[in-house]
This record gives C-alpha cells, sequence and structure tokens, in this order.
C-alpha cells in the first residue's frame, strides 16, 4: 500500500461507534496458571486484575502468546517482548526466529545481505569462527542451518574456518552430543577434502560454557571466552569427538555441563584461537543466551570480566539478538518486515495516540508496536513518552519500578482528551520476574495492578473504554517442574527457581463505560492469539480491521 490516503481509508464498523477513548494496556510477562504458591501473580494483592477475571465471561478470556501465534517456529518455543508486541501492533502473524534463517538459507538471501558480507571481508586472511548450540533441538539452533552455513561460507571464500561447538542435553537427549559431534566432522571433513582448512576449535556443555542468560553468572561466559578467544581450557584433545566421549566420563558428566576443552595440535597448539582479523559469527538464532557473549565480542567498555585480550574482529549475530540495545550491530538475517501496523492505520484515519512506558519497554509500544520501526508516523497526531528506568540496581531491589509514574502520564492524558488511543506497557511481573525473587515479584505485580487502576479509573472518567492484556507469560510461575508439573529441587533440597518466560496463555479483558452492552467476545475462536488483538481495538475506536488481519476477539450481538 502506498502512502495515499485513500490506501489508508478503514471502513466504518456497522454497529460500534468512533469516538471512544480507549487505553491498550500490556501487562509484561503477566501469564494465567493455576493459584500455587510460586505463581506470584495469584499470590499477589491484584484486586483490579481480579475482579475483570472474575467480572463478565463475555469481557475476559485467554489468547496464545507463544509459539505459531506469534510466528515462532514449534509449540515449545516460548514468546518474548519482541515478537509479542510485533505480533500485538501488526495484527497479523509474521515468521520470526528460526523460520526467518530457514528461508533465508533456502533463498539465499542470507549471503547478499550486510551481516554476512561484513564478515566475508575478513575470508581472504582471517578465519571464521562459527560459536552456537550443536544439536537438532530446534530452540536455540539447529544442526542443518549450521551445516548450511559452513557450506555457504566455503562456496563463497571462507579459506579457513574453525567451529566452537556447544554441546547441547537440555532441548535434546543427554549423550546425544556424540552423534551430533560426529554428523558435523563429516561435514567437515568433506570441506577439508575441499581444499578448505575447517575444524571444530573448541567445545563444552551449554550450562557451563558461554550459554548463560539474564547476567545470571557471568563466569558461564568466560569459560567460554578462554576457550574460543585465547584458546585455553582445563582439556586439551586432538579429536573433537574423543573430547566428548572422554569428558562424559567424568562423575556426574552430562551434556549440558561439560567442561570446556580446545582442540590441540600434534605440537599441543590450540588450533583456533580467535585472533585479530578474524570475522565471528554466533549461530544461535534465539536471542536470550547469546546477549551475553555478543556484549563482550561488542562492547568496548566491558566490564563483567577480564578479557585479557580483545581481538579486532568483524562479528555478526544470525540475528539480532536485542533490538532495544542493536546487538550485535550486524546480524545475517533480518528481523521480518512488517507494513501496515494497526498504529499507522489509525494514526492516518485521525486517531490521536499516546504511547508511554519506562525504558525498558519503551521500545515495546513504540518501535515493536510499529513493525520495527524508529519515529512518528504522524508528529502532530502522537505522542510518546519514555520514563527513565531505574538505573545501576536489579528490578527486585525497587519491585514497584516505574508503574505509578506511567499511569499517572497516561491518566493525565487521558483526561486531557487530546487523545482518542493510549497504549502503555506496565514491565513489573516481566522485568522482576526474570530476577527470580519471588517475594519482590509478588510485589512488582501489585504495582502493576495500581498501575492499572489508575488508567481504569481515568477511562471511567472520561466515559471511555479499556483493553487490557499481556505479551507473554513470565511471573504467573516461578519454579522450574518435572514432567508431572512438580517443582525441581537442586542438590540442597531447595527449589530450582525459574527466571524465564513461560508457555502460558495470557489473559485479555475489555470493559469500561464507553463499551456498549452489546459487546463480547466470539466463542468461535478458541485458539485466538496476541495477533487477533488489534483487529479488537480497531473495533473499539469504531473501524473494521483490513482484510488480511488476524480476525477480531468480539463481536456485537443486538439485545
Amino acid at each position: 500500500m502506498g502512502s495515499s490516503g485513500d490506501a489508508w481509508k478503514l471502513k466504518d464498523h456497522p454497529k460500534l461507534p468512533k469516538g471512544k477513548t480507549v487505553a491498550v494496556i500490556v501487562l509484561d510477562g503477566w501469564g494465567e496458571a493455576k493459584p500455587n504458591e510460586y505463581n506470584a501473580i495469584s499470590v499477589a494483592e491484584t484486586p483490579v486484575m481480579d475482579s475483570l477475571k472474575q467480572g463478565a465471561p463475555e469481557h475476559w478470556r485467554l489468547i496464545k502468546a507463544h509459539g505459531n501465534a506469534v510466528g515462532l517456529p514449534t509449540e515449545d518455543d516460548m514468546g518474548n517482548s519482541e515478537v509479542g508486541h510485533n505480533a500485538l501492533g501488526a495484527g497479523r502473524i509474521f515468521a520470526q526466529g528460526a523460520k526467518l534463517v530457514d528461508l533465508a538459507l533456502a533463498s539465499g538471501k542470507i549471503y547478499d545481505g550486510e551481516g554476512f558480507k561484513y564478515v566475508q571481508e575478513c575470508f581472504e586472511k582471517g578465519t571464521l569462527h562459527l560459536i552456537g548450540l550443536v544439536s537438532d533441538g530446534g530452540v536455540h539452533s539447529r544442526l542443518d542451518q549450521l551445516l548450511l552455513l559452513l557450506k555457504g561460507a566455503a562456496e563463497r571464500g571462507a579459506k579457513r574456518i574453525r567451529v566452537h561447538a556447544l554441546t547441547d542435553g537440555r532441548d535434546v537427549l543427554d549423550g546425544s552430543s556424540v552423534g551430533f559431534m560426529e554428523t558435523l566432522e563429516n561435514d567437515l571433513a568433506k570441506l577439508r577434502e575441499q581444499g578448505v582448512d575447517a575444524r571444530v576449535a573448541s567445545g563444552g556443555g551449554r550450562m557451563y560454557v558461554t550459554m548463560d542468560r539474564y547476567e545470571n553468572d557471568w563466569d558461564v561466559v568466560k569459560r567460554g571466552w578462554d576457550a574460543q578467544v585465547l584458546g585455553e581450557a582445563p582439556h586439551h584433545f586432538k579429536d573433537p569427538v574423543e573430547a566428548i566421549k572422554k569428558l562424559r566420563q567424568e562423575p556426574n558428566a552430562s551434556d549440558q555441563y561439560l567442561a570446556p576443552f580446545v582442540i590441540v595440535d600434534d605440537n599441543g597448539k590450540p588450533v583456533g584461537p580467535i585472533l585479530d582479523g578474524d570475522a565471528v559469527v554466533t549461530f544461535n538464532f534465539r536471542a536470550d543466551r547469546m546477549v551475553m557473549l555478543a556484549k563482550a565480542l561488542e562492547y568496548e567498555d566491558f566490564d563483567k570480566f577480564d578479557r585479557v585480550r580483545v581481538p579486532k574482529i568483524h562479528y555478526a549475530g544470525m540475528l539480532q539478538y536485542d533490538g532495544e540495545l542493536k546487538l550485535p550491530n550486524k546480524y545475517l538475517v533480518s528481523p521480518p518486515e512488517i507494513d501496515r501496523t494497526s498504529g499507522e492505520y489509525l494514526v492516518r484515519n485521525g486517531v490521536r495516540t499516546f504511547a508511554c512506558s519506562e525504558t525498558v519497554k519503551f521500545g515495546h509500544v513504540t518501535f515493536f508496536w510499529n513493525g520495527n520501526r524508529s519515529g512518528y508516523f504522524d508528529e502532530k497526531l502522537e505522542e510518546y513518552v519514555e520514563i527513565p528506568s531505574d538505573s545501576g540496581i536489579t528490578f527486585n531491589v525497587k519491585p514497584k519500578m516505574k508503574a505509578l509514574e506511567i499511569a499517572e502520564r497516561t491518566r493525565d492524558a487521558i483526561l486531557s482528551h487530546k487523545f482518542d488511543q493510549v497504549r502503555v506497557n506496565i514491565p513489573n511481573s516481566d522485568m522482576v520476574g526474570h530476577t527470580g525473587d519471588i517475594k519482590a515479584t509478588i510485589e512488582a505485580c501489585k504495582a502493576a495492578d495500581d498501575g492499572v487502576k489508575m488508567i481504569l479509573e481515568a477511562i471511567e472518567q472520561v466515559g471511555g473504554i479499556f483493553l487490557v492484556t499481556a505479551d507473554h507469560g513470565n511471573a504467573e510461575d516461578m519454579v522450574k517442574r518435572n514432567k508431572k508439573g512438580e517443582p525441581l529441587l537442586d542438590k540442597n533440597g531447595n527449589i530450582q527457581i525459574l527466571t524465564s518466560h513461560t508457555l502460558e496463555p495470557v489473559p485479555i479483558a475489555i470493559g469500561g463505560p464507553g463499551l456498549l452492552p452489546g459487546v463480547r467476545f466470539r466463542t468461535d475462536l478458541p485458539t485466538g492469539g496476541l495477533a487477533n488483538v488489534a483487529a479488537t481495538f480497531m473495533n473499539l475506536h469504531g473501524f473494521e480491521a483490513p482484510s488480511d488481519y488476524e480476525p477480531t476477539l468480539i463481536e456485537v450481538v443486538d439485545n
């Protein structure tokens, strides 16, 4: 669609009036699970969200926020804030993560992009290093993608290639690492026959080497750095398959926690430390366990551990792992090209919009909501407000975060009558949930509920409508569980805390004095997801969504 006015014109909804102020509230990391002591949301004092849930069933339901519903390849893929807000804002499902990589590899587009060309500049004189998880688990990476990338890089001039292999045993069976390494070695041997110097250079188990997340334990990243960059590890081997077999014989050894090793030549010298002039690609497509290494590879003023030597390299991720931090700066596969977002449609149809969050989620109600696009569609009709997040502390220290400041600014925007839509993200249940501090997360959920209360009271005053939802689960389950759903314990008998997102559905609630009595959630969309939300709030503004949007969740019944 061009930018000519007619192309953007939305049809009026036959039964819903225009002109009501609509508040769209996203509670970050607020999933729905059975109440128990590890469900911070159910334990917390949340009278407002409770009342929405206990209200009319036609005004409260659950929707999917993970897997295929947000463009991720499998139903085992947890949703996250980026893909969640992409879906909420775009009203359609776009391929994300592994799917994007598959498409880019199949079409060869991966080799035409800026990211690959950047690493290719080092092929003539330097070594190409590939770091990532070697398995077919499909959660963080896939072996077939690595093998295609090896072949493609060799065909495009890579003369020296080194793989830094992390063993899995978490998304696949423990012990399967031997078979995966044999497959990889087989392909590297074929490349060697073609004259490419291609070898495994180092390795280690994913939970002990490199793949930590949420800055939980920088020692994990340091062990990887020492092996991959410095060529230093407690174990030296000439053959990677033998390395895994030997290290698995150690007491309590497993693929996940395999000790770091380096591969050495006949003189005992490491075959592949990362040096000046080399190229590095982290080939995991999933972000959460690559961000910390990306920081170590990319940041000049890095202070989390002593890197000893910081090689001048050309580094690219398989994808960009953090859209907010622009990390890494270069990547092989671009995020999805999302056009015609709900935000742009509404602005072009005269809907005056206010968007607000604090720093950690500000980009989610602006950049990601608008299809990975910065800036305003129309400065005269939009106002985006960023409230600075607390810095220099972990979020559990001040679990209220900026929930009340966000709510106050939003309340003032509603009462000013300058805006037709206010959209906010209240981050508490996600950001504090990631710290694993259950007590603080309970407090965080209460603060989020207090924020919702203030916004809904303002909507009440102006006769408006509200839509409250979430982008993915987190705070509703704070403990790791076995297959039966029972909490897992560590060696000392303490519960193992869960700090990640979940696969749980999220609530969506509608209401407010401006909502017509006949509006209710449809019963014929049992598997609705986040992408259905855009058409829903477009209806609340009195418009019909574009025909290719995911269907609305509401209908109007004549009383």
